[in-house]
Parts: structure tokens; sequence; C-alpha cells
């Protein structure tokens, strides 16, 4: 794949061979650190990764924060096709796909290359969850997604599936994509969430051991989580600075 900075200078312009081993499990030639964290919806990873940006940056190192679906060039068409409900197993993995190709082109590998902390509120492995948990064929996923490029550090806040639930519904109803309406799985919303995001959690345990994420119980009290999280990242960065 061809990746090209915004700038028009022909040597910006790079490629990445998409290759899922080759990628997404050797490490990435730039300075920066890259670190994602990954979870359901109401498993507390967006608040420990918000409360670790402030740590990190009190600690005077340089932090970018990316989040899924976030994308200038094609969030609004997502978040209208989520709206309307149109959006089939296969449009919501390529729109997914596209949205986190141009976070990668244009903020992650710059922010990478000029040696920042790069935080990302989810990374591929959400798409190779959700996506999966889908019916998308799994390898068509990866090879999908085999342009990106492994983090320094995945860590996987796992809580099960009616903590979740519980968490959530505590402020709204799940939304219909992120229940798995789609899926058709019950006519109820509440239980279709959990059949689902069973799904996605059994296939976030199957990538644990594979891409070998930092597993971190998301069910403790947010200072307990939040110590062992930022131990966990401050080795990361001094191995990367060794």
């Amino acid at each position: 794949m061809l990746f090209k900075n915004k700038s028009s200078n022909i040597n910006d312009v790079e490629f990445i061979i998409p290759s899922v081993n080759r990628n997404i499990k050797s490490p990435h030639p730039y300075k920066g650190t890259l670190i994602s964290v990954e979870g359901t919806d109401g498993s507390g990873k967006s608040t420990q990764l918000s409360l670790l940006k402030k740590w990190l940056e009190s600690e005077g190192y340089g932090t970018v924060l990316t989040a899924w679906n976030s994308s200038e060039l094609v969030s609004k068409i997502i978040k209208k096709g989520k709206k309307l409900g149109i959006l089939n197993n296969t449009t919501f993995s390529i729109l997914h796909a596209t949205d986190f190709a141009d976070r990668l082109n244009n903020t992650i590998i710059p922010a990478l290359k000029e040696g920042l902390i790069v935080l990302a509120d989810r990374y591929i492995y959400t798409a190779l969850a959700r996506d999966v948990a889908r019916n998308c064929n799994k390898d068509w996923v990866r090879n999908l997604y085999s342009f990106s490029i492994k983090p320094d550090g995945v860590f996987y806040f796992k809580v099960p599936v009616e903590v979740s639930l519980e968490r959530i519904t505590q402020t709204r109803m799940p939304s219909y994509y992120e229940a798995g309406m789609d899926m058709k799985l019950s006519s109820d919303i509440l239980k279709n969430y959990v059949l689902f995001q069973s799904k996605v959690i059994s296939e976030y345990e199957s990538m644990a051991t594979e891409f070998d994420f930092d597993v971190l119980d998301g069910t403790h009290p947010i200072p307990v989580q939040q110590k062992k999280f930022r131990a966990a990242v401050n080795k990361i960065i001094k191995r990367k600075n060794a």
C-alpha cells in the first residue's frame, strides 16, 4: 500500500507492503512509541487512557491521542450509515478500515516519526474482533488491515459482558450497531448486546496470546488499574529509549 503524507513533496511517499506477519507482528521502525487500548464499551479503557495521557504529559512526554472512527475523511459517512442502519458487515468493515488507514497515514505515523507517544483508543484489534463477530471471514479482515504497524504495547481491559452492559445502561441504552442488532441474534436489544458482545470478547480472548496483549482486569478500582497501566507503559517507554 502506498501512503502519501499531506505534503506534496514526492520524498514524503512511503510504501508499506501489506503483510500481517511482517507488519503487525514485527516492531515498527519509528522512534516514537505506540500504545493502544482495547476492550468492549464499558470496559473503562478510555478513562484509563485519558488518565495515562495526563500523567505522561506531567512527566514531560509529548503525546498524541487518536480514537477509533475519528478520521475527517470518512467518520461522518460512517456515522450517517449507522444512523440509517444501512451498513452490512462488509461495508461496515471496509469503511472502518478506511478510517484507520487515513489516521495511520496522517496522524499516527507522522507523530511516531517525531518521537511522540501515540495513544490509540482502539486499534486494528477492534476490527479483528468486531468484524469476525459479524461473520466476516477472519483471513479477509486480517488482509484488509495488513498495512498496519505493530503497537509497542497493547492493553486489553477485560470485563465480563454483564459488567459492560451494566456500566453502559447506567447512562444510556446500547446503540444499534454497538448491540449488534444487525446480526439479528435477538429482538431484545439488551439480550442481543450480550450475545453479540460475548462473541466480540471471545475474539479478543483468542487474540490475547497471539498478539501478546497485556491483560488488565477492568473490574478493579480505577486507581488500581491506573497504577498497573502506568508501570507497564513506563517499562515500554524505557525499553524503547534504551
